[in-house]
């Protein structure tokens, strides 16, 4: 299942998320820092989005509230899970 998010709150506009059988198939972030998100999306991929998120879920980026993983996420929980 294939979703954007817009992000709030992060340097990175966008999400796209592809979730396969419960899975991270792919995701790729729209601005940001670039080599630290393409970085995280190598290694989250292939692991259950439960597992992305106990990881993630609450991580903030300097004195933002919220940060791009956490971000993450969000748009997981959005797509109902």
């Amino acid at each position: 299942m294939k979703h954007i998010y817009k992000t709030k709150g992060t340097c990175s506009s966008q999400i796209e998320l592809d979730v396969v059988d419960g899975k991270v198939e792919d995701v790729a972030f729209t601005g940001g820092c670039n080599g630290n998100l393409q970085g995280l999306s190598s290694l989250i991929k292939g692991l259950p989005v439960a597992e992305v998120c106990s990881r993630l879920e609450g991580i903030k980026c300097g004195r933002r509230e919220t940060s791009c993983p956490d971000q993450l996420c969000k748009a997981i929980h959005e797509m109902g899970f």
